[in-house]
């Protein structure tokens, strides 16, 4: 074999490290569109260049752009929520309009306002029970009661009802108990209650804890049956254990029912507490409204009913944010499916 078609090539070198090296003898010969290209040290990629330093954000600046964000934060807010809050707002507000028309007015349309106090009334009220400390620990105990009451009533419900939704034994077991008990209205629990307990504290907290009890259990082991089956066997087929398929798979599919049994239950522990309150408490806003209406002091039994509701509203609020933290993919699925 002739070597002169080599020669042709002897231009086309390989560059290894700095080190030029010629084609080895007796290589096969490169494409006709390779022929000519040398590539030379000179052609080796450089090192990429180090992108310039930026100079640290002067305290001006900075606080500038913390400014701008939290105004950007605030304009979608209000993007969102603006006509939510406008609407919510005339829906209050037309409430204490009528409310004030028809006690000034006296209004009696088979239903009487004659005796019912106007809103200047019971916002002198409002000034007054500020500066008593009475009024303060009413609302201390009653929010006391209230969460002892619900915390107890969310750990076993929850509990409760993930065992006897998952399991079929258990329902059986367990279930027809608690359907029997479920009909009785939480104020016929209190003579027995303060049969039971050995003092009128723990007998409200047993009250509170009944009438939130039930609604937590229901809604659980609903959401529990509900879980798609083909989760179950997907998370069986990777290998997952019963307390894993529990806590990653039928927890999580079961929450937003789960939190709806939260915030029913949170408003019939209420209307509980303040039916145990005025029944047999010595203290709490139950018993400030029930002490109202002995002592005919209209305006503070309107006080006490409008801080039974304000405290219910925030109770409620805190589950709904509670259950925004944890179960964020919801907000996507709403985004879609309201209008």
């Amino acid at each position: 074999m002739s070597t002169a078609p080599l020669r042709r090539i002897q231009d086309v070198v390989f560059d290894v490290g700095e080190t030029a090296l010629p084609a080895p003898t007796g290589a096969p010969l490169p494409p006709p569109h390779l022929r000519e290209v040398v590539v030379s040290p000179a052609a080796q990629i450089a090192p990429p260049e180090r992108p310039p330093t930026e100079a640290a954000p002067r305290p001006g600046k900075a606080g500038r752009s913390f400014a701008g964000a939290f105004t950007g934060w605030c304009a979608e807010q209000c993007r969102r929520h603006g006509l939510a809050a406008v609407l919510a707002a005339c829906s209050l507000g037309g409430m204490v309009l009528f409310w004030h028309v028809a006690t000034t007015y006296r209004l009696d349309f088979y239903i009487r306002f004659s005796n019912i106090p106007t809103p200047a009334d019971v916002w002198q009220s409002v000034l007054q029970a500020g500066s008593n400390g009475k009024f303060i620990t009413n609302i201390g105990m009653s929010l006391r009661r209230i969460f002892i009451g619900f915390a107890l009533a969310g750990v076993a419900g929850v509990g409760l009802g993930l065992v006897i939704g998952r399991y079929r034994r258990m329902h059986e077991l367990l279930f027809p108990a608690f359907e029997a008990l479920r009909p009785i209205p939480a104020i016929a629990w209190v003579p027995i209650s303060i049969m039971l307990w050995p003092d009128n504290e723990v007998s409200i907290v047993f009250i509170t804890f009944i009438g939130a009890f039930f609604p937590i259990l229901l809604n659980t082991v609903s959401g529990v049956q509900a879980v798609d089956a083909v989760l179950l066997r997907a998370g069986q087929c990777l290998g997952a254990r019963e307390p894993q398929l529990m806590w990653h798979v039928v927890l999580p599919g079961a929450m937003p029912q789960i939190f709806t049994g939260l915030a029913v239950g949170m408003g019939v522990a209420w209307v509980s507490l303040i039916a145990a309150e005025m029944i047999s408490g010595q203290f709490g806003i139950g018993y400030f409204t029930w002490e109202a209406y002995s002592l005919i002091a209209y305006s503070d039994i309107v006080l006490g009913m409008i801080t039974i509701g304000v405290l219910g509203l925030a109770c409620s609020w805190l589950i709904r944010l509670a259950g925004k933290f944890q179960m964020p993919w919801l907000e996507f699925a709403k985004a879609g499916g309201r209008s």
